[in-house]
Parts: C-alpha cells; structure tokens; sequence
C-alpha cells in the first residue's frame, strides 16, 4: 500500500461547484478543485499527485508542511495555532498507517479555500475498484 498527495488551492466559490467535483461530470478529469468524495482523487490524471509515499511518517510530515505553510492565512484563528498543527500532523501518521486518507481543508483570507489530501491507494480501502492512476496509461 502507498498513499499520493494531492492539493488544490482556489477561490472558495468553485466549491458551490458541484458538478466538475462528480466523476461522471465532463469537466471531472481536467478539474483540479478537489473532488466531493476523497477516493475519487485516484480517478484523476497522474500528474494531479504532487507526492507518492509507502513511509506512514514522510506521508504526515507533508501534510502537516503543506498546513503550516499556509497557517498565517487561515481565515480562522484557532486553526492558526502551532500546537493544534503538529496535533494534526501526529494523528494523520497514525491513519495513514491504518490505511486511511487524511483530508485537510481550510479557507483562506481572500475568499480561497486550501485543500490537501494523502489518498491511500492499492488499494483504496473503500473503493478497491479504483486502480492506482500511476499506473495507467497515459
């Protein structure tokens, strides 16, 4: 089992967006704004991932970097705090190494919206049907 990391950062209004957030949508496939279920992630084009881990620690660690990167513009105060973050990062080890996702998303000053997901893959526990989408062909 390996876990991919995805973001996607925007302007919060695409997320009333529904439809390109739906696989069968036209748009799905070429659509970076994050998809309404995680899983779905893994139908994207390879090229969306922006990491492939099998090491539980690395995955966390990238997540928890990707947060605190953008800590100073969370709309919220209470998601800013230092503490809280690294409470975050130590729990997302924890259900990476049970083969879970780990999804973050959080807005931003400017009306933007963050979203950063580690996906686990081969397979998804969910949804086994999805193939890893490093191994499809292009």
């Amino acid at each position: 089992m390996h876990h991919h990391g995805y973001t996607w950062l925007g302007s919060a209004h695409e997320l009333l967006k529904d439809g390109p957030r739906r696989p069968l949508h036209p748009e799905f496939r070429s659509s970076k704004v994050m998809p309404l279920e995680c899983a779905h992630w893994l139908l994207k084009p390879a090229s969306f991932i922006v990491g492939t881990w099998t090491d539980p620690g690395q995955a966390a660690e990238w997540f928890g970097r990707q947060a605190r990167d953008f800590a100073s513009s969370f709309a919220s105060e209470r998601e800013r705090d230092g503490a809280r973050l690294a409470e975050m990062t130590s729990r997302a080890v924890e259900r990476v190494m049970s083969g879970e996702d780990v999804v973050g998303g959080w807005y931003l000053t400017g009306q933007r919206f963050l979203s950063v997901s580690v996906i686990a893959c081969s397979p998804h526990r969910l949804r086994p049907e999805i193939a890893c989408p490093a191994d499809a062909p292009t």
